[in-house]
């Protein structure tokens, strides 16, 4: 018997378009990121002034999910992040259910620590509850709501925010996903 394959995570790069798309139009036909919103992501991810962090999950050679973080902004005082948004997580249908979404948003909250974040939003479909979930588990809470806000389908997206713990400058929060371990 083989044994089965864990996905190992990396940085996303451009060659990783295609099949990104591939993945994002099957989980998101009507709201699906177009392939210049994914090359405006990842122009802004590499360097000494990336604001951008993106990767994807690798399984042999196919690509089982991804997700990105968008800075949001910077303190004037001390010149650290105010905060950062997860622009988007992802994992294939056949993965569902594996922890790859908890490891995604793991290595997301990661950058978020490493760009010196004060807090964390995102934007969730109103009508996900599974993501709802995972984000909670994480310590993310409920801040609102933006209407109609995935379009074409007018769905409404609850708007969540992670604080970062004062005593320990971390977007990463002592949660049951804690530790989860990154692979690559």
């Amino acid at each position: 018997m083989t044994a089965p394959v864990i996905p190992v995570l990396r940085e996303m790069r451009w060659w990783d378009i295609d099949p990104v798309l591939e993945l994002e139009k099957d989980l998101f036909p009507e709201d699906a990121w177009s392939r210049g919103m994914f090359w405006s992501e990842l122009a802004h991810s590499r360097g000494p002034d990336a604001t951008r962090r993106y990767v994807v999950a690798e399984e042999g050679e196919r690509i089982v999910g991804y997700g990105g973080l968008a800075l949001a902004g910077t303190e004037s005082d001390s010149g650290s992040a105010a905060g950062a948004d997860v622009q988007t997580i992802a994992v294939a249908r056949d993965h569902w259910g594996t922890g790859l979404g908890a490891t995604l948003l793991t290595e997301l909250l990661r950058a978020a620590t490493a760009f010196e974040c004060a807090e964390v939003m995102l934007e969730c479909r109103i009508d996900n509850i599974r993501a709802q979930k995972l984000y909670e588990r994480f310590g993310f809470e409920a801040i609102g709501f933006r209407r109609g806000y995935y379009q074409p389908g007018n769905v409404d997206a609850l708007v969540m925010r992670l604080t970062t713990a004062s005593d320990s400058g971390s977007a990463e929060r002592p949660t049951s996903e804690r530790g989860t371990e990154i692979n690559g």
